[in-house]
């Protein structure tokens, strides 16, 4: 199992909105394209303006062809686009690829 950490640096007073996009449309879209959400956070310090989130994927090609799909969906390509009419949400994002260690159970 391949575990993607996602780190949106969100552009200030645009918090509330990328959170109801995930919540309302992006989780359920995801889903769609195979791929579950396991864990979404908040930076504890608010000047961080940070929202991190844990995508699991069967391997790094399945990953990058669920991605390519949900990219190119037209209700994503609608709901960002409605979403981002005063501006974008995130500043940077970023990525990165675990994998379970073989010396401890994460079950």
């Amino acid at each position: 199992m391949l575990y993607e950490l996602r780190v949106y640096d969100v552009n200030p007073g645009k918090m509330k909105v990328i959170q109801e996009r995930f919540r309302d449309h992006v989780i359920q879209l995801f889903m769609n394209h195979g791929m579950k959400v396991t864990h979404f956070w908040e930076d504890l310090g608010e000047a961080n303006n940070r929202l991190y989130y844990v995508v699991e994927h069967a391997n790094m090609e399945i990953r990058n062809l669920n991605y390519d799909r949900f990219r190119n969906d037209p209700e994503w390509i609608e709901v960002k686009r409605f979403s981002e009419l005063d501006g974008p949400l995130v500043n940077k994002q970023e990525s990165i690829f675990m994998k379970n260690a073989p010396f401890f159970d994460n079950k």
